[in-house]
């Protein structure tokens, strides 16, 4: 009985998808070094759907090259179990965290760290180092076994936010006291917004005139506006979460002199711009900066505890959607592809 499986898509166009079966490697087919994972739970949300978009600037379709020309296999967060080993320290049955495919299995050549390992695969060695890294659950300060579903929905999203959030206070605000936020709904967003909220900054969140009710019931901003709503003129840093030139056009023409920061979030493409002002923030480079400063176990001491202050919250913000299979995780991967998903609602799939 074929128990295998992997789901690829078209790299032209996401809707298309296929799910391909066969039989997962066996213990006989390891070479030294190597690990055996099934795939248990992952969340799916528009952060997996940018990873196709962008994935051939980017490199994404690197991590778990599959199918074929043309093809391509969606990267997502969560949980795997070790079902064979030929690695001492990662004996069958060990739960780990890390990035894994939209597949049943995989198979990773594992470096040993401080705290799980490294996939040194020879196709992953030019990839960003944050995303070949696996956590041991049992070696994980921030890991709770019965927030498993907000840690594969969140985590990785609020690791980002947890790093913009230390960023800005470094850097005092670049002297401003308010902070504008676009698509305020997300999560990277309101992970951010839950950070700064002890900082002394007024935060205003922009978002859809659909999404302000559920926006505002976060009770993480202080001013929730529609696109479009004048803010209000003061000293203020914009995070563009949105990627929108309407929006960050319109408010350098609100704000002018008084915007002081433009900052531009993660992968979010901007036009090149000789202002001054305008930046990007990249989580892996301010990830290494703080890895530097504060050693790995340090690091991981402090996204712990920022994480259990928000995963304390964030239950009841979002209600979540269970689906099983890869028939589940078809159906869930073509809902958030077509957009207009319900802010109020995260899919978790479990196999």
């Amino acid at each position: 009985m074929i128990s295998g499986w992997t789901i690829v898509v078209d790299r032209g166009d996401l809707a298309g998808t296929e799910v391909l079966r066969d039989e997962p490697p066996s213990a006989s087919d390891l070479s030294d070094c190597e690990v055996l994972l099934r795939v248990s739970r992952v969340g799916l949300t528009a952060n997996n759907v940018t990873y196709g978009v962008i994935g051939d600037a980017i490199g994404y379709w690197g991590f778990f090259p599959a199918g074929g020309p043309g093809r391509g296999v969606i990267p997502l967060w969560g949980f795997a179990d070790v079902v064979e080993s030929t690695v001492d320290a990662l004996p069958v049955g060990t739960r780990v965290y890390g990035y894994l495919p939209m597949a049943s299995h995989l198979v990773v050549r594992a470096r040993l760290t401080s705290s799980g390992f490294v996939d040194t695969a020879d196709h992953r060695a030019e990839l960003p180092a944050v995303y070949n890294s696996y956590l041991v659950t049992s070696s994980d300060p921030a890991y709770d076994a019965s927030l498993e579903d907000l840690q594969v929905l969140y985590r990785p999203l609020f690791f980002t936010s947890f790093l913009l959030a230390d960023q800005l206070a470094d850097n005092d605000f670049h002297g401003a006291r308010t902070v504008v936020i676009s698509s305020a709904s997300s999560k990277t967003a309101f992970g951010t917004a839950h950070r700064l909220r002890s900082r002394g900054v007024r935060l205003v969140g922009l978002t859809s005139p659909r999404n302000v009710e559920f926006t505002t019931g976060l009770g993480l901003y202080d001013a929730v506006l529609p696109y479009g709503a004048p803010v209000d003129v003061e000293p203020s840093v914009y995070l563009d979460f949105s990627g929108s030139p309407d929006v960050r056009s319109a408010l350098h023409d609100r704000l002018g002199a008084d915007l002081v920061e433009d900052i531009s979030i993660g992968l979010t493409h901007q036009a090149t711009s000789q202002d001054p002002r305008t930046s990007s923030f990249f989580a892996p480079d301010r990830l290494r900066k703080r890895t530097a400063d504060w050693g790995a176990q340090g690091l991981a001491e402090r996204f712990g505890e920022a994480w259990h202050a928000f995963t304390a919250q964030a239950g009841e913000w979002v209600a979540i959607a269970h689906h099983t299979g890869p028939e589940g995780l078809v159906e869930v991967w073509q809902a958030v592809l077509s957009g207009g998903a319900d802010p109020g609602t995260a899919d978790v799939i479990t196999f």
